[in-house]
């Protein structure tokens, strides 16, 4: 009998990834840059399985150093005893754990499959596909401070970012996040991208940043347009029931129900159609099937959530995207709004829309040292920056429902 991997170690690495440009959204901004904690978990029998986490421009590296002592000695087969030890819902009341936990997860998971010589899906379920379809992720941006480039204000801007996506990727669906300038103007730039792509589906996504009263005349200004959802446009799930009793989109959410205490509220009252599950969000890829077959079992929609990843998180979607038999519409990724990756072989590529499934063993990717090295060098030069802040509005910051836009005729180079 093959002796069980038990982990030895967990080391933790900050990395900051430049992005084409900042990326606006309700809350504040990515300030040109992706910063994420990268986690290698190792065990004695010289695996090494890989994790990502997010965390709003700031590194997680003391809090994974302290989880150590949870972790040394655990077998990575036992997620379920690994949900407990790092998850617990009443000790998560002071110590909410939940995204060091898919982090941890992912790495696990990624030494099972290398153990076994199979890729995650096969140990997730089995593929239902071979490759999982994206939507182009828009977003108002920020010129790059370097280059004056990038910047996206416009409706012209905005389809000029589409259609170069749609061209060199693929996309037949596209994503607005928005929720940054005024909602009449948002409304006459949704409706022109609409336009432009033609026959393709669109979606809109204001982080609940209306008022359930502005949440439900925006619908009625799009209700006419190819939309596959209206995704959170107000807060809370009573929020969102009363738009949904007053619109016929489908209305979709990644803020609301992460949960299944949020999940099985929504089934019993529900308030949104299309939930967006997020690998890091949920706690794991696990959670997240999980989620999916309660969905598939009350016949709501679902799909998958991107919250900026690099190449190991995109390989957890990939993995979930590749199990789920009833995922029927495209997935969210920011991407390809990155200017590199960390990953062996450099970035995924996009081919007709759709990112192949990874085959290699475990998550499917490998860590690029030399671009780990000089993405953590850069990270310690420039430190993190504050998620829920925009550099371009200095001493402003967000309220939900919003009532203070931004200048949508500010066309300045902002340094950041």
């Amino acid at each position: 009998m093959m002796k069980r991997p038990k982990i030895t170690d967990i080391r933790a690495t900050t990395v900051t990834v430049p992005l084409e440009a900042p990326l606006r959204h309700s809350n504040g901004a990515h300030w040109g840059r992706f910063v994420r904690t990268i986690v290698e978990v190792e065990t004695d029998v010289g695996i090494v399985g890989l994790g990502e986490m997010g965390g709003g421009g700031e590194s997680a590296e003391a809090a994974f150093a302290a989880l150590k002592t949870y972790l040394v000695g655990h077998d990575p087969f036992e997620l379920e005893q690994l949900r407990f030890k790092i998850c617990n819902p009443t000790a998560s009341l002071y110590n909410n754990r939940t995204q060091m936990h898919a982090a941890i997860e992912f790495a696990c998971i990624d030494i099972m499959g290398k153990f076994l010589g199979l890729p995650a899906c096969d140990i997730l379920g089995g593929r239902m596909r071979d490759e999982v379809g994206f939507a182009s992720y828009l977003f108002f941006r920020l010129p790059n401070k370097d280059t004056g480039e990038g910047e996206v204000r416009t409706a012209d801007q905005l389809i000029a970012q589409a259609l170069e996506l749609k061209k060199k990727h693929g996309f037949t669906a596209h994503k607005l996040k928005s929720g940054v300038f005024p909602p009449e103007y948002e409304l006459e730039v949704y409706r022109a991208l609409a336009k432009a792509v033609g026959s393709d589906t669109v979606r809109y996504d204001p982080n609940a940043a209306f008022t359930v009263e502005e949440a439900i005349r925006f619908a009625k200004g799009i209700e006419d347009l190819n939309n596959d959802y209206y995704e959170d446009p107000t807060w809370g799930l009573n929020g969102m029931r009363r738009v949904r009793e007053n619109t016929h989109m489908p209305l979709a959410t990644n803020t609301i129900v992460v949960n299944f205490e949020q999940l099985a509220t929504n089934v019993l009252n529900p308030s949104c159609d299309v939930i967006l599950l997020d690998t890091t969000f949920w706690g794991g890829i696990r959670p997240c099937i999980k989620a999916a077959t309660v969905c598939e079992t009350f016949q709501l929609g679902i799909a998958v959530h991107s919250s900026g990843e690099l190449g190991i998180q995109l390989a957890t979607m990939l993995h979930l995207g590749a199990v789920l038999p009833n995922l029927v519409f495209t997935a969210d990724a920011h991407y390809h709004q990155l200017a590199d990756d960390i990953i062996v072989g450099g970035p995924m590529k996009y081919v007709d829309g759709k990112i192949s499934v990874p085959t290699a063993p475990g998550l499917g990717v490998e860590l690029d040292r030399e671009k780990v090295g000089k993405y953590a060098d850069l990270y310690k030069t420039l430190g993190g920056y504050p998620y829920d802040r925009d550099p371009a509005r200095p001493g402003w910051f967000a309220t939900v429902p919003n009532t203070r836009w931004a200048d949508p005729g500010d066309d300045r180079v902002i340094d950041y």
